[in-house]
């Protein structure tokens, strides 16, 4: 047995874990963790709330809104998400710690939605904080997002992307996980919704990709993600309580259609869209396109970009489906369409109004050529189909850049 596979083990029992009694919620705050805002869900908010956010609560058998945790809930993917969340009528606790994020995000989130989510600056790494959180709430899932994400990064920083006591920012991807499953387990939730990725496929052998292809990532990035699985599929498997969700989505962009919120990257991009954005507002003269030898059409890589609002919607049905199908289930969010990044560039030019400059660029290592979804499997269980084209992916981009150039802009990070 490999040493990572007998440490999933021995969480999963609880064998050699002992879990820290949890820290008053002050104790929490004194490790990072400021609450933002006053707690979410009066009265008032909760008119006409779906049934399927409502759970009877364990005395008079009044209705309570469910409560969900959303790690990384300022980030890109988790604040659309957040905004989906808090329009469907549940209660919304956000832990980040906001080292690629920006508070006015939230802000604005809260502005569309007309509702409050409870912010608290926290750290996976910090147990001690994360734990005081869960003992203030009663929380009933967690959206796990809070990760590093760049492929580029992860194969010249590898080790921020592992468990490596000597890395600076090392335990990010995995020890932040494992922290949260023992935070979750002691204080008895036991539903997950992890955000992976279509990078655990690696190269595929063919296209598109089921749920049931071969994994094999080709970078730190994908195997951290696929570790990650393996951790919360053994703990479901020793745990027949726990539900857990696994999302393999592929290639997220666009932004919400209010163009108030979207991808704000910090410093160089290290993914398409960002990049395409910059250079549409004049921050950067050209697009690199790395690789233009592919076994493609054009040969550019070949992606199944995803609009992130319908992302957020598929967390959303996944977090219901927990609900009816104990276990652990994995479904790839794709469009099942694949398109190059040269079909992409001509679309965001078509949006903008103007001839995007591009230059080609060596392959970057981690990259493959084609790779995209076949999410029937999600649209049978849960009921969701990617709704929104390449067309509303470029508009929806341009949009949100155009109003922000600057992204979030400085001194919000708070």
């Amino acid at each position: 047995m490999t040493m990572p596979r007998l440490l999933c083990l021995l969480l999963a029992t609880g064998s050699t874990l002992a879990l820290q009694p949890r820290p008053p919620l002050s104790q929490a705050t004194h490790h990072g963790g400021t609450a933002l805002s006053a707690r979410a869900g009066s009265a008032s908010c909760r008119v006409g709330v779906p049934k399927h956010v409502l759970r009877l609560s364990g005395g008079g058998g009044e209705a309570k809104v469910k409560t969900v945790l959303v790690t990384g809930g300022v980030g890109y993917i988790g604040s659309h998400t957040v905004l989906e969340l808090l329009t469907a009528g549940y209660e919304v606790v956000i832990i980040d710690n906001l080292c690629n994020s920006n508070l006015q995000c939230l802000r604005r989130v809260e502005k569309l939605a007309g509702r409050k989510a409870i912010f608290y600056n926290v750290d996976l790494r910090d147990k001690e904080a994360m734990a005081g959180v869960f003992a203030e709430h009663d929380i009933d899932s967690v959206i796990h997002f809070a990760g590093l994400k760049a492929v580029g990064e992860s194969v010249a920083l590898p080790l921020l992307y592992y468990q490596e006591p000597l890395a600076e920012r090392a335990q990010v991807n995995v020890q932040g996980t494992l922290n949260l499953i023992e935070c979750m387990q002691a204080a008895g939730c036991c539903n997950i919704v992890f955000s992976s990725s279509a990078t655990v496929y690696g190269d595929p052998a063919s296209v598109p990709v089921t749920e049931d292809f071969p994994t094999g990532p080709t970078n730190p990035y994908g195997h951290s993600k696929l570790f990650n699985e393996q951790i919360l599929k053994d703990f479901a498997h020793a745990n027949p309580n726990w539900n857990v969700g696994l999302l393999r989505y592929f290639n997220p962009v666009g932004a919400h259609p209010s163009g108030e919120i979207g991808e704000d990257p910090r410093g160089i991009p290290n993914n398409l869209m960002p990049f395409i954005q910059q250079v549409a507002v004049g921050k950067r003269p050209h697009l690199s396109i790395f690789g233009s030898d592919y076994n493609t059409a054009d040969g550019t890589g070949v992606r199944d970009y995803i609009h992130v609002v319908d992302l957020a919607k598929g967390h959303i049905a996944a977090l219901r489906k927990l609900e009816t199908c104990p276990g652990c289930v994995t479904y790839n969010l794709g469009t099942g369409i694949g398109y190059s990044v040269l079909d992409m560039v001509k679309a965001y030019s078509a949006a903008c109004g103007r001839d995007l400059p591009y230059k080609m660029a060596p392959r970057r290592p981690g990259d493959v050529g084609v790779v995209f979804a076949d999410p029937t499997y999600a649209k049978q269980e849960l009921g969701w189909v990617a709704e929104l084209g390449m067309e509303a992916m470029c508009a929806d981009s341009w949009r949100w850049i155009s109003k922000n150039p600057n992204g979030f802009g400085p001194g919000d990070e708070e």
